[in-house]
């Protein structure tokens, strides 16, 4: 599958392609032909800038209709994209320059300081304007693309040690399928809104791949997080599927009033497990399940709470179809040859073999129930074993953020010479509440009173706010080299 030709360039051409919310309060509808219009003007001008197939462009642009014209231009040609979130900082983009080498490079003109930062002085691109480009006087014709190409490049999130650059080739754009219809059910006509930046792995599949494949309109909101207008936008543009972060719905639940939408048919998360006290909020005020899933920067989606069946509090869900997963010892593997998305290998790393290996171990603890739905358990190396316990950090997060005083929180080991470790919780207050002692003893008696007592965190520490990777979760390992509270 060549994606533009076959679903950007065939789809009908007066359908609306995407809905984009620009920063400055604008509203503009683009239909099909309009991104098949403009993805071929910058395809010709790529080519007429001497890319070749093969070649990689970095793009640095946020949610807005000339990055995924500039996406799909790439795709066109064969030339494999890199896209960035405008969260990087000179240090991330110099990595990312280095590793991946691109030809070109795609950027917002906001931006321009810290690519200069980064050191980056090639050809350049600045947007806006690719969605407004004429139609080029020759179309360059498509590249005649097979599975293995290389497609994509993203980057893993580093929550341990430095980013990875994971290769994905063609196969991971048609690998959407799966996911998009049994996991997001994006449906012909319907608006979706992935609200993930670009540069995350979730953004390109899920902004706008999936629901393009389904026929649905993609909705590109460029704007800084804010929970009360997140509401609002959904009720005014009739979403039909949501698709965010955990943190986004935590943050949601804890500081607006939920209410229901008409429209809106579908809620699925991604990237981490959520609390049982988010998902009772949200389905009590819209009368919809989250529905959570799980893949990594390497897979793709791997599970999907199935369509039509109830959903299980802390649930990931089950593999998608014929996707086969198992536990070992604790740790959830996959049979990649099963993986419709699963990538090619890492750039830049010369002690990565980047052939296929026989089985891809995740690095996550999970456990499984009698019916085959999986729980996230924590990262291999998350598990705090505290005299001989093994504990798992979710489920005392889960119990501290249904204290009324706590909008986040994270737990990690802290060593304890009598234990070897203990719990540590790192708490994001609400408005209105001051982190003391008094309180810090009463979140370790509701943590007690809330899980096997041995759980309970032995230190608590107060924080502005957790340290996060570009897309959103947690960095444990930054909060594990953090000093505690004396």
């Amino acid at each position: 599958m060549n994606f533009a030709c076959d679903v950007v360039e065939a789809a009908d051409p007066t359908a609306t392609a995407l809905i984009e919310l620009a920063r400055d309060g604008s509203r503009t509808e683009h239909t099909f032909a309009a991104v098949a219009t403009a993805a071929q003007a910058f395809a010709a001008t790529l080519t007429g800038a001497g890319l070749a197939r093969g070649d990689v462009v970095m793009t640095l642009v946020g949610n807005r209709p000339d990055w995924v014209v500039a996406m799909v231009a790439c795709f066109r040609q064969g030339y494999v994209v890199l896209p960035c979130t405008e969260q990087l900082r000179a240090k991330d983009l110099a990595l990312r320059l280095a590793v991946a080498r691109p030809a070109a490079v795609v950027a917002d003109e906001r931006n321009a300081a810290v690519l200069a930062e980064a050191g980056w002085d090639g050809t350049t691109f600045w947007v806006p304007g690719l969605m407004d480009a004429a139609a080029p006087d020759v179309v360059p014709p498509p590249a005649d693309l097979t599975a293995t190409d290389p497609c994509l490049v993203t980057f893993t999130s580093g929550t341990s040690g430095e980013p990875k650059a994971v290769l994905h080739a063609q196969r991971y754009l048609t690998g959407q399928h799966v996911q998009a219809e049994h996991w997001l059910d994006a449906r012909p006509g319907d608006v979706v809104w992935c609200t993930a930046a670009s540069g995350w792995s979730k953004s390109a599949r899920n902004v706008f791949i999936a629901p393009w494949i389904r026929g649905a309109t993609a909705l590109l909101h460029d704007a800084r997080f804010d929970p009360a207008e997140r509401l609002d936008l959904l009720e005014r543009e009739g979403v039909h599927v949501l698709c965010m972060a955990p943190t986004e719905y935590r943050v949601i639940a804890k500081r607006t009033t939920l209410r229901a939408f008409p429209a809106l048919r579908g809620l699925v998360a991604a990237g981490e497990a959520l609390n049982p006290e988010v998902l009772r909020a949200w389905e009590a005020a819209t009368g919809l399940h989250i529905r959570d899933g799980y893949g990594q920067t390497e897979t793709g989606q791997l599970t999907g709470a199935p369509l039509g069946e109830a959903v299980r509090p802390g649930s990931m869900g089950r593999p998608l179809p014929g996707v086969e997963l198992w536990i070992d010892d604790g740790e959830l593997v996959a049979d990649p040859a099963t993986v419709p998305t699963f990538f090619v290998g890492y750039l830049g790393d010369e002690d990565d073999d980047a052939s296929v290996p026989a089985i891809w171990r995740t690095g996550d603890r999970v456990h499984e129930d009698e019916d085959g739905w999986l729980y996230f358990e924590g990262r291999t190396d998350d598990v705090i074993i505290s005299s001989g316990y093994r504990i798992g950090p979710f489920e005392v997060e889960s119990a501290l953020v249904s204290h009324p005083a706590v909008a986040e929180a994270a737990v990690v080991a802290a060593p304890d010479e009598e234990r070897g470790s203990v719990v540590r919780a790192v708490v994001v207050l609400r408005d209105g509440f001051t982190g003391d002692a008094a309180l810090a003893g009463e979140l370790q008696d509701h943590v007690k009173g809330q899980t096997a007592p041995y759980k309970y965190p032995r230190i608590v520490d107060f924080a502005a706010e957790l340290p996060k990777t570009t897309s959103g979760k947690v960095r444990r390992a930054a909060l594990r080299d953090a000093p505690t509270t004396p």
